[in-house]
């Protein structure tokens, strides 16, 4: 009788049962441990962006250096978009995904009321004030998203403490395609956008993307991305949603009647 010993067809799948949950093992205590790392990693380019869009990134910046500027003169606050109100809540301690799969703290927004394609809107939404040296509050940092041709664009615009005029724009997730929607990243549009209006004298929605160009002195109007209709509509749409009534819409009215004085 031939000897099965150790080729027997058991004691094989024994070693190869014990080999899968050794990499079993090795492959969760890999996850876990980078876990950690890659949520800070999220958290400092989260900072890196604000700062960028602030104004107060400088080349070569350590990450120690940026978490340091942002500290000091970046306040993250919340923000009630209902009532346009600063909430003294922790914003460490708010969850936006969260909010938005909780119908108590979100709304579903129909066809006329979504522009921008979000279909849900979280009640209450993250901002940051940026401050001087003096603590003073100089401008504010609103996210900024919604739909363009491929992906869901997020944006950072900067605004200055009249609630109106634009300081900085910065797009730092999308997936646009590279040479034409892509162009929301390249530094010569984004700086078309500093100094223009987003709300007109009385507050509503202004700002406007114009295909073939916009007019010199036309302190509303921007340029267009050549070759990329679909992606400035995008642009568009999330600008006329975040800045109305069902966005920052009231806040900015407290902003324009002089709130940050008291941030």
């Amino acid at each position: 009788m031939a000897n099965k010993g150790n080729d027997s067809i058991g004691k094989t799948l024994l070693v190869v049962i014990m080999l899968c949950l050794v990499c079993s093992v090795i492959v969760a205590g890999s996850a876990v441990g980078l876990k950690a790392r890659q949520t800070e990693q999220r958290e400092l380019d989260k900072q890196r962006n604000i700062l960028d869009v602030a104004g107060l990134m400088q080349p070569g910046m350590s990450g120690e250096q940026i978490r340091e500027v942002f500290n000091a003169r970046i306040s993250p606050r919340l923000v009630d978009l209902p009532s346009g109100n600063l909430l003294d809540k922790d914003p460490a301690s708010f969850s936006e995904t969260k909010a938005l799969r909780d119908p108590q703290q979100s709304i579903a927004l129909n066809a006329a009321q979504d522009p921008a394609g979000l279909k849900r809107r979280s009640n209450v939404v993250e901002i940051w004030l940026v401050r001087d040296e003096q603590q003073k509050v100089q401008k504010l940092i609103l996210p900024v998203y919604g739909n363009g041709l491929w992906s869901v664009m997020h944006a950072f615009v900067a605004l200055g403490t009249d609630g109106r005029t634009i300081d900085g724009l910065t797009y730092y997730d999308h997936g646009e395609t590279p040479g034409l929607g892509g162009e929301i990243e390249n530094p010569n549009w984004r700086r078309q956008w500093v100094g223009k209006k987003v709300l007109d004298e009385k507050g509503n929605p202004a700002i406007r993307v114009v295909k073939g160009g916009a007019q010199p002195g036309n302190e509303y109007a921007v340029d267009g991305l050549s070759g990329a209709t679909l992606t400035a509509n995008g642009v568009q749409h999330s600008f006329d949603f975040w800045m109305g009534e069902l966005g920052f819409g009231p806040f900015l009215k407290q902003v324009r009647e002089g709130v940050l004085n008291n941030g």
